[in-house]
Protein backbone atom coordinates (compact mmCIF):
# COMPACT_ATOMS: atom_id res chain seq x y z
CA UNK A 1 0.00 0.00 0.00
CA UNK A 2 1.68 3.10 -1.13
CA UNK A 3 1.79 6.28 1.36
CA UNK A 4 2.53 10.08 -0.23
CA UNK A 5 5.34 11.05 1.58
CA UNK A 6 4.14 14.23 3.82
CA UNK A 7 7.30 16.49 4.36
CA UNK A 8 7.61 18.74 7.68
CA UNK A 9 8.94 22.27 6.83
CA UNK A 10 12.24 23.76 8.35
CA UNK A 11 9.71 26.13 9.91
CA UNK A 12 7.34 23.56 11.41
CA UNK A 13 10.55 21.41 12.35
CA UNK A 14 11.81 24.56 14.20
CA UNK A 15 8.35 24.54 15.95
CA UNK A 16 8.32 21.17 17.06
CA UNK A 17 12.21 21.67 18.49
CA UNK A 18 11.45 24.92 20.69
CA UNK A 19 7.63 25.41 20.78
CA UNK A 20 6.19 22.19 21.90
CA UNK A 21 4.21 22.59 19.22
CA UNK A 22 1.12 24.19 20.61
CA UNK A 23 0.67 26.77 18.35
CA UNK A 24 1.67 24.76 15.21
CA UNK A 25 -1.09 22.26 16.03
CA UNK A 26 -3.68 24.79 17.28
CA UNK A 27 -2.99 25.70 13.02
CA UNK A 28 -3.44 22.28 11.87
CA UNK A 29 -6.96 22.69 13.92
CA UNK A 30 -6.22 18.80 14.98
CA UNK A 31 -8.11 17.49 18.03
CA UNK A 32 -6.99 15.00 20.24
CA UNK A 33 -8.89 11.47 20.51
CA UNK A 34 -9.37 11.48 17.23
CA UNK A 35 -7.32 10.32 13.97
CA UNK A 36 -6.50 11.86 11.29
CA UNK A 37 -6.93 10.55 7.55
CA UNK A 38 -3.00 10.22 7.08
CA UNK A 39 -2.22 9.12 9.95
CA UNK A 40 -4.96 6.46 9.78
CA UNK A 41 -3.61 5.30 6.79
CA UNK A 42 -0.21 5.28 8.92
CA UNK A 43 -1.50 2.78 11.94
CA UNK A 44 -3.30 0.88 9.01
CA UNK A 45 -0.04 0.10 7.25
CA UNK A 46 2.01 -0.59 10.46
CA UNK A 47 -0.53 -3.24 11.64
CA UNK A 48 -0.75 -4.95 7.97
CA UNK A 49 2.78 -5.38 8.14
CA UNK A 50 2.76 -6.37 11.75
CA UNK A 51 0.42 -8.97 10.75
CA UNK A 52 2.53 -10.14 7.94
CA UNK A 53 5.42 -10.57 10.21
CA UNK A 54 3.49 -12.45 12.83
CA UNK A 55 1.85 -14.65 9.66
CA UNK A 56 5.41 -15.45 8.28
CA UNK A 57 4.77 -14.02 5.32
CA UNK A 58 7.37 -11.00 5.95
CA UNK A 59 11.17 -12.00 7.16
CA UNK A 60 12.48 -9.71 10.03
CA UNK A 61 15.14 -8.41 8.01
CA UNK A 62 12.30 -6.98 5.19
CA UNK A 63 10.08 -5.96 8.25
CA UNK A 64 12.83 -3.69 9.69
CA UNK A 65 13.40 -2.22 6.42
CA UNK A 66 10.19 -1.71 5.99
CA UNK A 67 9.61 -0.10 8.96
CA UNK A 68 12.21 2.42 8.62
CA UNK A 69 10.57 3.54 5.63
CA UNK A 70 7.24 3.65 6.88
CA UNK A 71 8.93 6.09 10.03
CA UNK A 72 10.11 8.30 7.57
CA UNK A 73 6.09 9.21 5.65
CA UNK A 74 4.19 9.81 9.19
CA UNK A 75 2.79 12.86 9.35
CA UNK A 76 4.65 14.24 13.14
CA UNK A 77 1.71 16.88 14.12
CA UNK A 78 -0.38 14.38 13.84
CA UNK A 79 0.98 11.85 15.62
CA UNK A 80 2.02 14.07 18.08
CA UNK A 81 -1.87 15.06 18.74
CA UNK A 82 -2.56 11.63 18.48
CA UNK A 83 -0.59 10.81 21.72
CA UNK A 84 -1.80 14.50 23.20
CA UNK A 85 2.05 15.20 23.91
CA UNK A 86 1.46 18.32 25.69
CA UNK A 87 -1.33 17.09 28.03
CA UNK A 88 1.24 14.00 28.37
CA UNK A 89 4.04 16.37 29.68
CA UNK A 90 1.80 18.68 31.61
CA UNK A 91 0.92 15.61 33.98
CA UNK A 92 4.19 12.99 33.83
CA UNK A 93 7.19 13.98 36.03
CA UNK A 94 10.39 13.05 33.96
CA UNK A 95 12.74 11.32 36.84
CA UNK A 96 16.06 13.02 38.29
CA UNK A 97 18.08 10.14 36.26
CA UNK A 98 16.87 7.81 33.34
CA UNK A 99 13.89 8.10 30.85
CA UNK A 100 9.83 7.55 32.23
CA UNK A 101 7.62 5.76 29.55
CA UNK A 102 4.14 5.74 29.59
CA UNK A 103 1.78 3.35 26.94
CA UNK A 104 -0.37 5.12 24.59
CA UNK A 105 -3.43 3.45 23.70
CA UNK A 106 -3.60 4.39 20.18
CA UNK A 107 -6.58 1.80 19.20
CA UNK A 108 -9.08 4.09 21.69
CA UNK A 109 -8.58 6.96 19.31
CA UNK A 110 -11.54 7.71 16.95
CA UNK A 111 -10.84 6.28 13.02
CA UNK A 112 -8.07 4.07 14.45
CA UNK A 113 -7.52 0.70 13.12
CA UNK A 114 -7.34 -2.78 15.68
CA UNK A 115 -3.53 -2.56 16.34
CA UNK A 116 -1.32 -5.52 16.43
CA UNK A 117 1.76 -3.81 17.95
CA UNK A 118 2.63 -1.86 21.30
CA UNK A 119 2.87 2.06 21.03
CA UNK A 120 4.81 3.88 24.20
CA UNK A 121 6.56 7.45 24.99
CA UNK A 122 9.94 7.97 26.38
CA UNK A 123 10.91 11.30 28.02
CA UNK A 124 14.06 12.79 29.67
CA UNK A 125 14.87 15.56 31.30
CA UNK A 126 18.20 17.43 29.75
CA UNK A 127 21.29 15.52 30.43
CA UNK A 128 19.23 12.28 31.36
CA UNK A 129 19.20 9.47 28.80
CA UNK A 130 17.38 6.03 27.71
CA UNK A 131 20.11 3.82 28.89
CA UNK A 132 22.15 1.28 26.94
CA UNK A 133 20.17 -1.56 25.84
CA UNK A 134 19.92 -4.67 23.23
CA UNK A 135 16.45 -6.22 23.13
CA UNK A 136 15.80 -10.26 21.70
CA UNK A 137 13.21 -11.30 19.84
CA UNK A 138 11.99 -8.26 19.31
CA UNK A 139 11.35 -5.22 16.05
CA UNK A 140 10.74 -2.10 17.54
CA UNK A 141 11.38 1.71 16.36
CA UNK A 142 12.07 5.07 17.78
CA UNK A 143 10.50 8.54 16.42
CA UNK A 144 11.68 11.57 17.87
CA UNK A 145 8.57 13.49 18.48
CA UNK A 146 10.16 16.94 20.66
CA UNK A 147 13.49 18.17 21.66
CA UNK A 148 17.15 17.00 20.79
CA UNK A 149 18.89 13.70 21.68
CA UNK A 150 22.25 12.12 20.83
CA UNK A 151 21.70 8.73 19.50
CA UNK A 152 23.81 5.30 19.51
CA UNK A 153 23.08 1.89 18.15
CA UNK A 154 25.53 -0.91 17.51
CA UNK A 155 25.02 -3.94 15.97
CA UNK A 156 25.25 -7.44 18.52
CA UNK A 157 27.94 -9.80 16.80
CA UNK A 158 27.96 -12.32 19.66
CA UNK A 159 25.85 -13.11 22.73
CA UNK A 160 27.39 -14.49 25.67
CA UNK A 161 26.10 -15.50 29.09
CA UNK A 162 27.49 -12.00 30.76
CA UNK A 163 28.10 -9.90 28.07
CA UNK A 164 27.54 -9.07 24.14
CA UNK A 165 30.20 -8.03 21.41
CA UNK A 166 28.63 -5.63 19.85
CA UNK A 167 29.73 -2.47 16.84
CA UNK A 168 29.18 0.62 16.88
CA UNK A 169 27.16 1.81 13.96
CA UNK A 170 25.37 4.72 14.38
CA UNK A 171 26.84 7.74 16.93
CA UNK A 172 24.45 11.67 15.56
CA UNK A 173 22.22 13.98 16.57
CA UNK A 174 18.23 12.79 16.44
CA UNK A 175 15.55 15.86 16.38
CA UNK A 176 11.72 15.97 15.75
CA UNK A 177 11.31 13.32 12.89
CA UNK A 178 14.59 11.79 12.89
CA UNK A 179 13.91 8.41 13.74
CA UNK A 180 15.64 4.36 14.11
CA UNK A 181 15.05 0.80 14.77
CA UNK A 182 16.04 -2.05 16.42
CA UNK A 183 16.12 -5.87 15.40
CA UNK A 184 17.89 -8.99 16.27
CA UNK A 185 19.20 -8.43 12.85
CA UNK A 186 20.71 -5.26 12.48
CA UNK A 187 21.15 -1.66 15.04
CA UNK A 188 20.09 -4.14 18.29
CA UNK A 189 21.53 -2.17 20.95
CA UNK A 190 20.79 1.40 21.48
CA UNK A 191 20.79 4.40 23.90
CA UNK A 192 19.34 7.75 23.56
CA UNK A 193 20.79 11.20 25.59
CA UNK A 194 18.60 14.09 25.90
CA UNK A 195 20.05 17.25 24.54
CA UNK A 196 17.20 19.66 25.57
CA UNK A 197 14.68 19.98 28.36
CA UNK A 198 11.34 18.00 27.63
CA UNK A 199 12.72 15.37 24.63
CA UNK A 200 10.24 13.00 23.99
CA UNK A 201 10.35 10.04 21.67
CA UNK A 202 7.13 7.84 20.43
CA UNK A 203 7.96 4.05 20.28
CA UNK A 204 6.07 1.23 18.34
CA UNK A 205 7.16 -2.33 19.67
CA UNK A 206 6.20 -5.97 17.64
CA UNK A 207 7.36 -9.55 19.03
CA UNK A 208 9.07 -11.40 16.78
CA UNK A 209 6.78 -14.70 15.83
CA UNK A 210 7.68 -17.79 17.83
CA UNK A 211 9.56 -16.50 20.57
CA UNK A 212 8.68 -14.45 23.54
CA UNK A 213 9.79 -11.30 22.33
CA UNK A 214 10.54 -8.12 24.28
CA UNK A 215 13.51 -9.06 26.83
CA UNK A 216 15.42 -5.95 27.86
CA UNK A 217 19.55 -6.58 28.13
CA UNK A 218 20.99 -3.28 29.78
CA UNK A 219 24.64 -3.21 28.81
CA UNK A 220 28.08 -1.27 29.24
CA UNK A 221 29.27 0.01 26.26
CA UNK A 222 32.18 1.37 27.62
CA UNK A 223 33.59 -1.97 27.77
CA UNK A 224 36.85 -3.65 26.73
CA UNK A 225 37.92 -2.78 23.13
CA UNK A 226 38.34 -5.60 20.97
CA UNK A 227 39.86 -5.59 17.23
CA UNK A 228 38.39 -3.93 14.59
CA UNK A 229 36.12 -1.27 16.90
CA UNK A 230 34.34 -4.00 18.85
CA UNK A 231 33.50 -3.62 22.00
CA UNK A 232 32.91 -6.00 25.00
CA UNK A 233 29.71 -4.71 26.45
CA UNK A 234 29.24 -6.47 29.93
CA UNK A 235 25.17 -6.86 30.38
CA UNK A 236 24.34 -4.89 33.84
CA UNK A 237 21.22 -4.78 35.99
CA UNK A 238 18.95 -1.76 35.11
CA UNK A 239 19.73 -0.23 38.55
CA UNK A 240 23.44 -0.33 37.32
CA UNK A 241 23.22 0.27 34.01
CA UNK A 242 20.73 3.53 34.80
CA UNK A 243 22.90 4.93 37.83
CA UNK A 244 26.18 4.79 35.21
CA UNK A 245 23.91 6.36 32.44
CA UNK A 246 20.90 7.85 33.26
CA UNK A 247 22.39 11.21 33.66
Amino acid sequence: MPFPRRALSSQALAALATAGLAQLLGSRDVVAGAVRPALGAWLERLTEMTRALRGRQLGEREFQGLLDDLCGRVDLVDLYAAVDLDALAARTSLPATGARSVDVDLAALVGAPRLGFGARVFGCRRGRAIVPHGHEDLCTAFIVLAGRWRGRHYDRAETHADHYVIRPTIDRAFGPGDHSSVSDHRDNVHWFQAETDGAFVFNVHVACPGRSGGARVYLDPDGERLAGGAIRAPKLSRAACVAKYGG
